[in-house]
């Protein structure tokens, strides 16, 4: 599909379901800031752009609001309306939203926005987006100072090759003010609590350029991944296992 990079594209469509099972939710102490400082009251009207299968929709989704869901990969939809059925969720990209301008009151991208920071999708937020309309930009980052969560990233940093991540701050450089404000920053602390197969396993497994690896270099970090639950002493024989993460939630204001 045009406007989607085709490692997203191949895996995304390759492990929807295990996006489902291993995706961290979204500390509860969002909707203060979704309320306060992205304006979203009851009634108003928010796309959840990027929104894969409803991870961040449904914390969106008990707010009393008008949801729309834009979402470009069809294995990542059929996801969504398994577990969100009465949400409405449109196939389109962030350079092309199908939607009417002035749509919105806001727009929140969870685990989304660097896959497509550009100009581009800017100037199409900007149109969908109501005159002092918000932008929200939301990332469960991992919280590399515990060894073992910096121990993950070590084994799967090999296959990242120069897919969009977070992390390079790459995605902040469409920001020059003049459709949006410069993102402001607020940091919630976030515990992802389940099986070491659901936090660990299906976590990593979801990230884009792994689901992507062919099945046999993909068994080679899933062997990595096990041997390290396996012998790391704060993760060895627990049924339990606390993922330490770190939400970065982003406040975008939209400039006339």
């Amino acid at each position: 599909m045009a406007g989607i990079q085709k490692i997203a594209q191949i895996g995304f469509s390759s492990q929807a379901d295990t996006y489902a099972k291993g995706r961290p939710g979204y500390p509860i102490e969002l909707h203060t800031w979704l309320r306060e400082l992205l304006g979203i009251l009851p009634g108003s009207t928010v796309i959840d752009l990027g929104a894969g299968t409803g991870k961040f929709t449904r914390l969106l989704k008990s707010m009393q609001i008008d949801v729309v869901a834009v979402e470009p990969v069809e294995a990542m939809r059929t996801e969504f309306a398994k577990s969100l059925p009465d949400i409405r969720i449109l196939d389109g990209t962030a350079d092309c939203i199908p939607l009417e301008s002035e749509t919105a009151q806001a727009l929140v991208c969870a685990q989304a926005f660097h896959w497509f920071a550009n100009e581009k999708a800017l100037a199409e937020i900007h149109r969908v987006l109501e005159p002092n309309g918000r932008l929200g930009l939301i990332w469960n980052v991992r919280d590399e100072s515990v060894d073992w969560v910096a121990a993950i990233t070590d084994i799967i940093t090999p296959y990242e090759g120069n897919t969009p991540r977070f992390h390079t701050g790459l995605w902040r450089l469409p920001f020059t003010g003049h459709q949006f404000s410069t993102p402001e920053l607020t940091c919630f602390r976030y515990t992802h609590s389940g099986s070491a197969k659901e936090v660990i396993i299906d976590r990593i497994l979801s990230v884009s350029f792994i689901a992507a690896l062919l099945p046999n270099e993909k068994a080679k970090v899933t062997e990595q991944l096990q041997n390290l639950i396996e012998t790391h002493p704060l993760l060895r024989g627990r049924e339990t296992i606390e993922f330490p993460y770190q939400t970065q939630a982003y406040l975008c204001r939209r400039l006339d």
